[in-house]
């Protein structure tokens, strides 16, 4: 690229007054005094400050970097600066930029600049547009505010660190002042509106947004001198604490409205209108309060432009508005988290041809799902979950169907066949209902399917085809037969959930072709022979679940060179189950005169925000896991089957690792004193086994663990020193090792040498069979007969006795759920 050189030119140009190189891809420092032109894609403006009828300097929209250079100050005719959207950084030139006593336009905004306002800019008494948004400014505003020059239309302070509180009623007097932005970003800044004598303000509003402010802490009320305003076209009072009734007024005062955003407030009542046609809103969002009550029917006759509608988080009732299919260019509706009834009207979107977005999860409706009325060919998202639908149709016009939900309903019948169809599908959600027969061959997503807890039976399809899949959840069905290996196809698999099932048979060693995956849940099925090596290929996995199965043989000792976790922090992003996020347009304002602030007011969702979630047997729950949890868990189940041996010295390799349950097998041989590298475990359970020796003394080191369990082995020898995390574990967590000594035990380990040593001895001495039969029969009669009425008085009078009796009859019903 040829580098642009206006050094002589500049020098020649002593009466220049506009320069204008706005939306160039100028880059390296922005110069005033220094000469620096050997960058290409650099302008040097040396000698620029010899230009001193300059009064229009804009630059924006370009890559300069660097800070404002002081001799900023020696162009003091400017009018107009505009330095926005740069990568600029630094602290402002006090003393400097406050000598451009004429400048009617500073536009700041998007860069990194940092520190504080300087209050000398109160003098330039012809300032009408001051945007610094998007900075790192900070220090309390309020003295700014109130010296702030009459003159001002459009004042922006959005997106900054400022803190402190202020009072709007300081611009009471700023007669020209049309936009108000205060977005506020770490919370951290108070707003006042209000005053015990009140006050009506000399201007008239066209944009006020004050989002996420804390407005009115003391009082709590809503802005007042609102009543006062009457050509608001955007309103945003988002995520504030308001409370009261909502201001309906709002909306009846500004017939030009565009935007109303109520968001995240906690407003009451019921929303009603009076009947006019306002034709210019195009946004409403009026989510995350406390309203309630029925919405009015007329609601779409009302707002007949409306683009974007949001009711969700409230506690609306009764049936849907069927006006609101006179809302023709409806892009989104979102009616989530209420307690609409009733069913959904088969005309209800039929017109809408622009929806994008219909969630009406978490409601009481009824009744068959409407997916043959969609017209709109940008359908994307659709959300019905936690509803009490009964059935679902054809969809003839979803091809473009990104993501749909229609899990926790009463949903019967067999997997439709046309899903296969919807070829941009990236996330299919049926879980928990009453879908029965076999998974059909033309099943398909890009991203996740989700069947869990249906009644889906037969084998998994060999025709399925998921190349790109990430996420399959087929938990608790009645799948039946082997792994299909065209299942190990789908290389970008993360996530394979299919406990809780019939299948049978062995690992298949294909499925060291799944290299990306990341959980591993097979329990509950009757998977059968030997843990195959082949898992251990699987190098990125976190977490392993083959627990309720019939294994056999020894524990890999390969398991060793998994990952599990060590990298998740890295790799966090492989877990979000969402779909691409939709850009969805508010609308616009503009705020035109040298400087044009076209603002685009937007949102940018991800409605389809649902995150992976993996439950997992941990510390004696089975928890659910999601989200930056998710991503940190890692876990190794492979209890409650038939493993046998030795646990592999290798094992205590795994650092990372948190959870670790062997329990419910038939293992041998002693602890792995290795076990005390696993310096983040949480949870170790290898009850009821066979294990032998010592508990390792090198334990007591790992800090996290939060339970214990060798309970019901063959271990002897005094347990690790009652103190760190062993002085929390109970003796529930050492019983049935009647070698054990020491506390939380009440056997003192000089007792249990004792004990052992005339064990011994008697052995040696004497044989069983010497023993007088009548003798012994009679002994044993008596003895069962006291030791049966003592244990039912010790229940009766002691209820800790009773409580032990509890444990140990759940875990004998978990010893059952192991067969």
């Amino acid at each position: 690229m040829q580098r642009l050189a206006c050094d002589n030119v500049l020098v020649t140009l002593s009466n220049l007054e506009v320069l204008i190189l706005q939306s160039n891809n100028l880059g390296g420092q922005l110069p005033i005094q220094d000469h620096d032109s050997d960058n290409l894609d650099t302008i040097s403006l040396v000698d620029l400050v010899n230009c001193s009828r300059l009064k229009i300097l804009d630059v924006s929209k370009n890559f300069f970097t660097g800070s404002i250079s002081p001799s900023i100050g020696e162009l003091i005719s400017l009018k107009v600066l505009s330095l926005s959207s740069n990568e600029l950084n630094g602290t402002l030139p006090t003393q400097e930029l406050c000598t451009l006593k004429k400048l009617e336009e500073l536009d700041l905004s998007h860069n990194q600049f940092e520190g504080i306002l300087p209050l000398c800019m109160n003098n330039m008494m012809s300032l009408r547009l001051l945007d610094i948004s998007e900075n790192q400014l900070n220090g309390n505003v309020s003295s700014y505010v109130e010296a702030s020059p009459k003159s001002l239309e459009y004042i922006d302070f959005s997106y900054n660190q400022f803190q402190g509180r202020f009072s709007i009623r300081l611009f009471a007097n700023h007669s020209k002042l049309e936009v108000i932005r205060f977005i506020n970003r770490n919370n951290k800044l108070e707003i006042e509106t209000e005053n015990s004598l009140g006050w009506a303000p000399l201007f008239q509003l066209k944009v006020l947004e004050l989002s996420n402010c804390s407005l009115n802490t003391l009082s709590g009320n809503v802005l007042e001198f609102l009543l006062n305003q009457h050509e608001l076209e955007v309103v945003d009072l988002s995520q504030n604490k308001l409370e009261g009734n909502i201001p309906n007024w709002l909306v009846a005062n500004n017939t030009r409205l565009q935007i109303l955003d109520l968001q995240g407030n906690s407003f009451v009542g019921h929303l009603h209108w009076q009947l006019y046609h306002y034709m210019h809103i195009s946004w409403i969002d009026v989510s995350e309060n406390h309203l309630n009550g029925k919405l009015q029917e007329d609601i779409g006759r009302i707002f007949p432009n409306a683009r974007y509608l949001n009711l969700s988080h409230n506690s609306f009732e009764g049936s849907l508005p069927s006006s609101i299919n006179d809302m023709i260019y409806l892009e989104v509706l979102d009616f989530s988290f209420n307690n609409f009834s009733g069913e959904v009207s088969k005309e209800l979107v039929t017109s809408c041809t622009y929806l994008k977005i219909v969630n009406l999860g978490y409601n009481n409706l009824h009744g068959e799902i409407f997916l043959e009325q969609f017209k709109s060919p940008f359908f994307e998202f659709l959300q019905l979950n936690d509803n009490q639908f009964t059935s679902i149709v054809s969809i003839l016009n979803t091809s473009s169907l990104l993501y749909m939900d229609i899990s926790n309903n009463n949903i019967s019948g067999t997997i439709p066949r046309w899903m296969g169809n919807m070829t941009y599908l990236w996330t299919l959600v049926m879980a928990n209902n009453f879908f029965y027969d076999q998974i059909p061959c033309e099943l398909s997503a890009q991203s996740t399917i989700d069947f869990s807890h249906n009644l889906v039976s037969g084998p998994l399809p060999s025709c399925l085809n998921l190349p790109r899949l990430k996420h399959l959840f087929f938990q608790g069905n009645k799948l039946t037969g082997a792994i299909p290996k065209a299942l190990f196809n789908s290389s970008s698999l993360l996530t394979l959930d299919i406990r809780g099932n019939n299948f049978s048979g062995s690992i298949p060693n294909e499925i060291r072709e799944l290299y990306n995956l990341k959980v591993l849940l097979l329990g509950g099925n009757h998977f059968s022979g030997i843990i195959s090596d082949q898992l251990c290929w699987l190098r990125m996995i976190s977490i392993i679940d083959l627990s309720k199965n019939a294994f056999s043989g020894t524990i890999p000792r390969c398991f060793s060179n998994i990952y599990f976790g060590k990298i998740a922090a890295v790799n966090s992003s492989f877990f979000p189950r969402k779909t691409d996020s939709v850009w969805l347009g508010k609308g616009t304002y503009s705020y035109k005169r040298v400087v044009e602030k076209h603002v685009e007011y937007y949102d940018y969702r991800e409605y389809a925000d649902v995150e992976v979630k993996v439950e997992f047997v941990t510390k004696y729950r089975s928890l659910s896991y999601e989200g930056s949890v998710l991503a940190y868990m890692s876990g190794l189940d492979l209890s409650c089957n038939k493993l046998t041996g030795g646990i592999p010295q290798e094992l205590g390799k795994i650092s990372s690792m948190h959870a670790l349950n062997l329990s419910y097998n038939q293992l041998t041989g002693s602890i792995p004193k290795t076990f005390s590298n696993m310096s983040l475990l949480e949870s170790l359970d290898l009850s009821h086994n066979s294990l032998s020796g010592e508990i390792p003394s090198l334990l007591i080191g790992l800090n996290f663990l939060e339970v214990f369990n060798v309970a019901y082995n063959n271990l002897s020898g005094k347990v690790p020193d009652f103190k760190a995390q062993f002085g929390t574990f109970e003796k529930s967590s050492y019983e049935g090792n009647i070698f054990l000594c020491g506390p939380p035990l009440q056997k003192s380990c000089a007792i249990v040498d004792t004990q052992a040593s005339t064990q011994s001895s008697v052995v040696s001495g004497n044989k069983w069979y010497e023993a007088d039969l009548v003798v012994f029969l009679t002994s044993f009669s008596v003895t069962y007969i006291i030791f049966f009425f003592s244990v039912i008085s010790i229940f009766y009078i002691n209820p800790y006795w009773q409580q032990k009796c509890l444990n140990l009859i759940e875990d004998f019903l978990y010893f059952c759920n192991c067969l």
